[in-house]
């Protein structure tokens, strides 16, 4: 294991005591490809079995790690293979009872949450993806943990509209069967474009087919020690700035390594990446938003805040490189509205708009992120702004997600309130005018041209 001197050592303890540093979350990484069946109460019994078996000690490795190092640990979480693959062979129906099976090894083991109820469907659907597509409200209105996702686009595939068409009604339904809860069921889906397979962030992560039968994933969140090293420079110039930036994520990141691997050491499982995330709360100090505003804007969403996140996200990238050979995940920086009292606020202004946000995911590490909607918006729309978003993904070609919620009885100004890291968030308008017809032509938007080589 890497050895860090006494200095960088203060330096941890004080980012953790003074400047909000924690590991937001150690992933479990954890291959269901062997528990296939084609009898589904035998699929979802395989399933629980074999991840209380491999993540049984989880929490308490995480706990020791804690007490050793003096580090916040704030999540302990699952990421399983894409369910959509697994139960393919069980037929098209009964898919909540596996997201149950997966709810309740969760809670046996005691994460917080598990990802990986998800269908990979960019350039089309089998009768399994559709399947679980299906369940999807369903199954996330009746589970506590469970997290889903799909990914509906790719930069080599472009974007399949008919998922996207479909997608817009899940987000609905997700909402209406959890309107007690202010629609939370659709906090828990995100709909991607280029998805990755390494994400150890919820609730998009999913345990790719292409990784080991068993991982740790590591992120790490520091917003509020990038915010104090920005406000340290009040004077400094851009480039001054980034440096700086880049810097501060460089130590961040040799910290989540240092707990990745000790996790990895303790359950005798290999260490996969460790993900350097700005990944925001609504604790005072802990924003994105307030990083972007101490470089000199008066309010995230003013004109220069796209050009802001850009150097951020890429300072972070930067350092995280230089300090780790195994950056992964979604490296960069999160702009969601309802987890960074910067973003809140911002929104409740009127100063930070949809549309805002969406030139801002061009730049940044995933897309439009925890945003509140009117609950009569309609599902096109929801779908167009999918489509919108994906677009970004699959031209720029980068990872893209939207979480949206649309809030059952709620209008533009209202509230909803999700508690947690999940935080609250202001319903903001959407544009008024109708994209349905352009949504219901289906099909797929070709993938834009790369070269003609594989």
């Amino acid at each position: 294991m890497q050895r860090f001197s006494p200095q960088e050592i203060v330096e941890t303890i004080r980012m953790v005591q003074m400047e909000n540093l924690d590991i937001r979350t150690i992933t479990m990484g954890i291959s269901l490809r062997d528990c296939t069946s084609d009898d589904l109460e035998t699929l979802a019994r395989k399933v629980y079995d074999k991840i209380c078996r491999r993540a049984a000690r989880l929490v308490a490795a995480a706990d020791e790690i804690e007490r050793e190092y003096g580090i916040p640990i704030i999540n302990k979480r699952i990421s399983v293979t894409p369910v959509a693959i697994v139960a393919e062979g069980t037929g098209t129906s009964g898919y909540a009872r596996i997201a149950q099976a997966l709810d309740r090894a969760a809670a046996e083991v005691g994460v917080n949450f598990i990802g990986g109820y998800s269908a990979l469907v960019e350039k089309g659907a089998t009768p399994g993806d559709q399947a679980l597509i299906d369940s999807i409200a369903e199954s996330l209105a009746t589970t506590q943990r469970v997290c889903s996702s799909v990914n509906i686009g790719s930069t080599r595939a472009g974007i399949n509209m008919d998922a996207v068409a479909r997608m817009g009604e899940v987000i609905l339904d997700c909402a209406r069967l959890t309107a007690d809860r202010d629609g939370i069921g659709a906090a828990k889906l995100v709909v991607f474009c280029n998805a990755v397979e390494d994400n150890p962030f919820m609730a998009g992560a999913f345990h790719g087919v292409g990784e080991p039968d068993c991982v740790i994933n590591v992120g790490v969140s520091g917003p509020g020690v990038v915010l104090r090293a920005v406000e340290a420079a009040p004077e400094a110039d851009l480039g001054t700035v980034a440096s700086i930036i880049k810097r501060t994520s460089f130590k961040v990141t040799r910290m989540g390594e240092l707990a990745g691997r000790a996790a990895s050491e303790k359950l005798g499982i290999p260490f996969g990446i460790v993900d350097l995330s700005l990944a925001p709360t609504p604790a005072v100090g802990d924003s994105v938003a307030r990083i972007l505003e101490a470089m000199g804007l008066s309010r995230v969403g003013a004109h220069g805040s796209t050009a802001a996140l850009a150097l951020l996200n890429d300072a972070v990238k930067k350092g995280g490189a230089m300090a780790s050979s195994h950056v992964g995940g979604l490296s960069g920086a999160f702009i969601p509205v309802s987890e960074d009292i910067g973003m809140i606020e911002a929104a409740q202004a009127g100063t930070l708009t949809i549309e805002k946000l969406e030139a801002m995911t061009a730049v940044c590490s995933v897309g439009l992120d925890m945003i509140a909607v009117p609950g009569d918006t309609p599902a096109s729309t929801l779908a167009a702004i999918i489509a919108d978003e994906a677009a970004i993904g699959m031209i720029n070609r980068k990872t893209t997600a939207v979480r949206l919620i649309p809030a059952p009885g709620k209008k533009v100004g209202d509230r909803v309130e999700f508690g947690g890291l999940l935080g609250y968030a202001p319903v903001m308008a959407v544009n008024p005018e109708t994209s349905g017809k352009f949504v219901a032509r289906g099909g797929r938007i070709p993938a834009p041209l790369q070269a003609m080589n594989n």
